[in-house]
């Protein structure tokens, strides 16, 4: 790569002694030069070339002298590197320059070698620069876009290119989170502009909080729904355990969100929530162009499809039994073995519980009723007629005796 220097100086004959000293340079491509004759000529020089690597200037020249000059440069965003040259007895300018942010100093008479040395000097100098800046933009603009995704600290972490492998795409274990809006198209029909800018906003950007919280990643985020990785890119031993503890933050978020926004007299939705552990394909499927990290498999589509089961059972998380089960301490109640769409195994699901509704004697109840439910259907309708009876706000305790008035037998359940 060629570098350029702009020599500023009065003197008529400095112009032609350089490009003799340095021809070789010069015809090797390593070097070119461009010349001014003081302060104001430089600066428009360097406006016409903004490529300039180097300055060597003089401190004493017409109209705008050296010093004045120098602290021009520093001024700009890009600043230059600046070799001053002066008189030997002009050491106190000299110092001045120092100060002000000058590389290096020649005195006059100028000693050509000198001159030499210190060109190629500074020129390296330049170039560490250079990589040092331009690796900086580089992790500037990779922050940028990880944060998107990532929890701030990873982030910082992933962008400084310590963890490049993580982002390779490969199979692993992961929990996954999908999170989805009840009614979210007509209320775009309907929302003004204005208001559901400011409200998805707020929403996501609340959502997307949580997540980072619990150090997930957040895949994508596709208008209302939003899909959370847990176990991906780095490796979280509690990754099931850190998917429930979210998904229930992230409900007590929304929730509080929705309530808020009700007050406003703004109708919002009610989120819903799929939880599920297993295998994906998981990494940056953007290749060099393109950072898109992501998942795709089963598991992926299992946790899509128990978020849409909450809308027929009236829950608003369900979460499969591999993550609950692989999660510590998990507090929740059973809801049934569900027969997701496009599938013919059944899948035993759990609505997660805080530990106060966990320990609650509706709990007991309900875990009463749903074992007969395995056993005697017929026991079990009365067992669930009672709850309902005394927690008419139970929707999933309703949609168990819905099931049985209509005929419906055992823990098998057909969703989507």
């Amino acid at each position: 790569m060629t570098a350029t220097v702009l020599v500023v100086d009065d003197e008529p004959d400095l112009e032609t002694l350089i490009l003799r000293k340095f021809r070789k340079q010069v015809r090797d491509g390593g070097i070119s030069f461009l010349f001014a004759h003081d302060g104001v000529d430089a600066l428009q020089a360097i406006e016409q070339h903004p490529h300039v690597d180097l300055v060597v200037m003089d401190i004493n020249m017409p109209r705008m002298d050296g010093l004045s000059l120098l602290e021009k440069l520093q001024e700009r965003e890009d600043k230059k590197s600046a070799i001053i040259v002066s008189a030997y007895g002009d050491m106190s300018n000299i110092r001045t320059a120092m100060n002000r942010g000058a590389f290096d100093f020649l005195t006059k008479p100028i000693d050509f070698a000198d001159l030499e040395a210190t060109i190629l000097k500074t020129i390296r100098h330049v170039e560490v620069l250079r990589e040092a800046r331009r690796r900086q933009a580089e992790a500037e603009r990779a922050h940028a876009s990880l944060s998107r995704y990532f929890s701030p600290e990873l982030a910082k972490r992933l962008a400084v290119g310590g963890d490049d492998d993580d982002m390779q795409v490969r199979w692993r274990e992961i929990a996954v989170i999908f999170t989805d809006i009840t009614g979210f198209s007509s209320f775009v029909e309907t929302a003004v502009p204005g208001v559901l800018a400011e409200l998805l906003n707020e929403y996501v950007g609340g959502l997307t909080d949580v997540v980072f919280a619990h150090e997930g990643t957040v895949a994508k985020v596709i208008g209302d729904a939003i899909q959370v990785l847990f176990n991906a890119p780095g490796d979280q031993a509690d990754y099931a355990t850190r998917a429930i503890a979210c998904a229930q933050a992230l409900d007590q978020r929304a929730e509080a969100f929705r309530e808020r926004w009700k007050q406003k007299g703004v109708d919002f939705g009610t989120t819903r929530i799929g939880v599920h552990a297993g295998p994906a394909l998981v990494g940056n499927f953007g290749g060099d162009r393109f950072f898109d990290f992501t998942a795709y498999g089963d598991t992926i589509n299992i946790a899509a499809r128990l978020e849409a089961a909450n809308k027929t059972l009236g829950t608003r998380i369900c979460v499969s039994d591999s993550v609950a089960s692989g999660a510590r301490k998990f507090s929740g109640r059973p809801i049934g073995d569900l027969v997701l769409r496009g599938r013919s195994e059944p899948l035993r699901a759990h609505e997660p519980l805080s530990a106060t509704q966990f320990h609650a004697p509706v709990t007991e109840q309900y875990m009463t009723a749903f074992t007969k439910l395995e056993h005697d259907c017929a026991a079990a309708m009365s067992a669930f007629a009672a709850l309902v009876g005394t927690h008419s706000d139970d929707p999933l305790a309703s949609y168990h005796l819905r099931r049985l008035l209509n005929g419906a037998k055992g823990i098998r359940i057909q969703v989507g």
